[in-house]
């Protein structure tokens, strides 16, 4: 077909991500960037309707024009945010104008009604793991109440779901809804207790937890500051910092403290960071990343 590598690695990729879901679904094809503001935007409102339809057979496809620029201009697309529908591999709706609730999904109703759409097709797992994958990129955003919300609409649609449950116990973390999340904990079938997804979520919850009032944080930001070799102040604000969703400056505060002094507090330091990729997940970049680091540090 005359296309390079990368531009074939291009076409696979979508053809996995969207063609052949959308052979039984309808799938929602949303172009952004980071960049885009109206993007940004718009993306929850996609998010929370296309979870809510997600027993109906719809599914939210992102692709990023940055990183998939010949796509993009497969579809012509010539501005940002461009959203389409897809069904069998071809676009059945320009979606871009949708930009509320309830226009969106009187666009989606009204293709529902029309076309062949096989909710529920193939097994639970298949059919969540675009929503579970969706949720977990708004968790890595940061963003844990608009997870949080990602994940009740999934918990909703697959309760027997351990990933979706673990998904929403960080999101709510994340968010400082601490209660909420043990809420959700308490109330989880004993069977899915020893699943390693929720103790990830477990440890999540337990960093969270010791999230202090922004005043609070604010004087533990300037104590740490202005003593920058007292461990036990480093200390307490790595830990407040990562609780108050600031994983950055809580990894750099333990990274120099165990430069410093790696036995300090019988290696306090390299617990509390490990602590922090079990809870954020050893397979998340940032924590390759970090544990890269760490590995410097600790032995050049």
């Amino acid at each position: 077909m005359g296309l390079n590598i990368e531009e074939q690695k291009a076409v696979d990729r979508f053809r996995s991500a969207v063609v052949e879901p959308s052979m039984t679904g309808l799938v929602v094809l949303d172009f952004w960037a980071e960049w885009c503001g109206p993007c940004k935007a718009l993306t929850p409102v996609l998010e929370k309707v296309c979870a809510e339809y997600a027993d109906k057979g719809v599914v939210l496809t992102k692709i990023n024009v940055d990183e998939e620029p010949f796509i993009a201009g497969q579809f012509q697309v010539k501005s940002i945010p461009t959203v389409y529908a897809l069904f069998q591999g071809q676009p059945v709706a320009d979606l871009t104008n949708a930009r509320s609730e309830s226009q969106l999904k009187a666009m989606l109703d009204q293709l529902l009604e029309k076309l062949p759409i096989q909710p529920g097709g193939g097994s639970p797992a298949q059919d969540i793991a675009p929503l579970i994958a969706m949720g977990e990129d708004v968790l890595a955003s940061g963003d844990g109440e608009r997870a949080a919300g990602v994940f009740s609409q999934i918990v909703e649609i697959a309760p027997d779901s351990v990933p979706a449950h673990a998904g929403l116990i960080r999101a709510l973390a994340l968010a400082g809804q601490i209660e909420e999340a043990r809420a959700v904990i308490a109330a989880l079938d004993p069977a899915m207790a020893g699943d390693p997804a929720l103790a990830q979520a477990k440890a999540a919850l337990e960093l969270a937890a010791d999230r202090p009032e922004d005043s609070e944080l604010a004087v533990l930001r300037a104590t740490a500051a202005e003593a920058p070799a007292d461990m036990d102040k480093q200390f307490a604000w790595a830990s407040a910092a990562f609780a108050a969703g600031d994983r950055d400056a809580a990894a750099e505060t333990l990274l120099r403290m165990i430069a410093a002094d790696r036995e300090w507090n019988e290696g306090a330091g390299r617990t509390k960071l490990l602590q922090i990729f079990e809870a954020i997940g050893l397979e998340d970049p940032w924590v390759s990343a970090t544990r890269r680091k760490l590995s410097t540090v600790l032995f050049g």
